[in-house]
């Protein structure tokens, strides 16, 4: 029985070209040429990687000018606002959260000697950023970017001495930026 099962598997039509040898030569071919590819792709410029460098991270003077420029077209869309300019103050800068690796030691020692006892207890922790190998180039595996807080807002605008509109911007900024009234400023 095993031999007729043997017979049923030679007889595969996808296995005729293996039966006398030269199926094996050009299935080794093909793999040669197919890891020559491979190794070639890895030598040949690709314009879709980015290095580490090319990832566009906000700076703090980007962020505040995207806030300013955003309040700015958000405001002067009001009625009775007209022309305006916003100066935004921030509390901090950009703060990049990267992971890190925690490695704890514990040493516990006890000495006996004739009536007196010493017990030794030591904690060690070590903390280190991961470090990724992008391109050769090194940089830490980033988790997240905390946006800067805003401290105090101060929009100049044509309707700043109108009690109503003043109210207004107040309201839309406050909102916007999730901060209180006592933060923002409105002037003509």
């Amino acid at each position: 029985m095993p031999h007729d099962t043997e017979k049923k598997w030679t007889e595969l039509p996808f296995l005729k070209p293996f039966q006398n040898g030269k199926g094996v030569k050009l299935a080794v071919a093909i793999g040669v040429l197919g890891m020559v590819l491979i190794l070639l792709s890895e030598w040949l410029p690709s314009g879709t990687k980015k290095t580490a460098a090319e990832v566009p991270q906000k700076t703090t003077e980007g962020y505040r000018a995207e806030t300013e420029a955003r309040l700015e077209t958000l405001l002067t869309g009001m009625q009775g606002v007209g022309s305006c300019q916003v100066y935004v103050t921030l509390e901090n800068g950009v703060e990049y959260v990267y992971a890190k690796e925690q490695k704890e030691n514990s040493d516990y020692s006890e000495n006996k000697n004739e009536g007196s006892e010493k017990v030794s207890k030591s904690d060690n922790t070590q903390e280190n950023i991961i470090i990724i190998d992008k391109n050769g180039e090194k940089t830490g595996l980033l988790l997240t970017e905390i946006q800067p807080q805003v401290k105090g807002v101060v929009v100049v605008c044509d309707g700043g001495d109108n009690a109503a509109v003043t109210e207004r911007v107040v309201a839309a900024v406050t909102t916007a930026l999730n901060i209180s009234s006592r933060r923002v400023c409105v002037t003509k």
